[in-house]
């Protein structure tokens, strides 16, 4: 069963190409930007840009999951808008006559939870994690506008659905022949960040604590020494042989342990260096990076992201 696994994720790769800001719609007949491919047997995921949200991409510009259960759907992330996850559904429907019977938001970022109304109609539980409604609760009339700048006319009949269902640090969902474990591993790239664990296939659909292809964000918020410890203590002890990244392509915990994890932990050696030579904040701009310039989001994100962890170190 893994050498067919690990063959069926290999064919996902060898077709992809790699992401690039420059690629046009994959998918043009459909609000998404890529038609979900079956990562494992039962597992599949409509791969998003890894350029930043735009009208053209119509927001998906991250993974959207789904797992075929034998008994019902579990979808991972409720999208960008009501449209997109009534795409998303249309997608479902072409796999399986199995009713979709849950919804997981990675966050509360709106690429994770904006579509939630339209799951929300449907009649369908709608699961996060404490923090990540809290944060729905707070900025979501916010998040709901700033989607609706960008999508304009694709933005229609969506609105802010706070999820039904919490968790704290783990859920077990057990659905038909498959048993998914909702986890909160800890603090890492933003509040609420989600990961669903399926022990008997060895995969993870990680959510944003895992980058690949793409350069990691690090909001304000972000504890850039927490998301390493818990990347360390946390992940890592589950290895994973298939990962399904919060943006990129299907891959293994190698790949997003280089692009995550080793980037995080490279920036702030820079940024740390910096500050034993009594650097500032405007200095912090342009440490060393190239090392990370081949990743998309690059020239948006790598100036940011070092200002960001120059404030956070400050104060170590």
């Amino acid at each position: 069963m893994k050498t067919f696994l690990i063959g069926a994720v290999a064919a996902v790769l060898a077709q992809s190409v790699w992401a690039s800001e420059d690629i046009a719609d994959q998918y043009p007949q459909s609000e998404l930007y890529s038609k979900p491919v079956e990562v494992i047997p039962h597992v599949f995921s409509a791969i998003g840009a890894t350029a930043p949200p735009t009208y053209e991409n119509s927001g998906h510009n991250n993974n959207l999951s789904f797992v075929v259960t034998g008994d019902g759907v579990v979808v991972v992330n409720g999208g960008a808008s009501a449209r997109l996850a009534a795409a998303l559904h249309d997608e479902i429907r072409a796999v399986t006559d199995q009713p979709v019977r849950l919804v997981i938001n990675e966050n509360g970022q709106g690429h994770a939870m904006l579509g939630n109304s339209y799951w929300a109609d449907q009649g369908v539980d709608i699961l996060a994690h404490v923090e990540a409604i809290e944060e729905i609760e707070e900025n979501g009339d916010f998040i709901l506008q700033a989607m609706q700048g960008y999508n304009r006319d694709k933005a229609d009949g969506t609105r802010v659905a706070v999820p039904n269902m919490s968790f704290e640090d783990r859920k077990a969902v057990e659905m038909g022949d498959v048993t998914l474990e909702v986890l909160h591993l800890g603090a890492a790239h933003g509040p609420g960040d989600t990961q669903v664990w399926i022990p008997q296939w060895s995969l993870m659909i990680a959510g944003d604590i895992a980058f690949h292809e793409r350069m990691p964000p690090i909001f304000a918020d972000t504890c850039t020494s927490c998301w390493i410890e818990t990347w360390e203590t946390a992940l890592v002890p589950l290895n994973p042989t298939y990962v399904i990244p919060g943006h990129g392509h299907p891959t293994n915990l190698a790949q997003v342990t280089r692009y995550t994890h080793d980037y995080l932990v490279d920036l702030r050696a820079k940024i740390g260096a910096h500050l034993e030579e009594g650097g500032d904040l405007a200095g912090a701009y342009y440490v060393d990076q190239t090392n990370w310039a081949h990743l998309d989001t690059f020239e948006e994100l790598a100036t940011k992201n070092a200002g960001r962890v120059f404030e956070e170190m400050e104060w170590e």
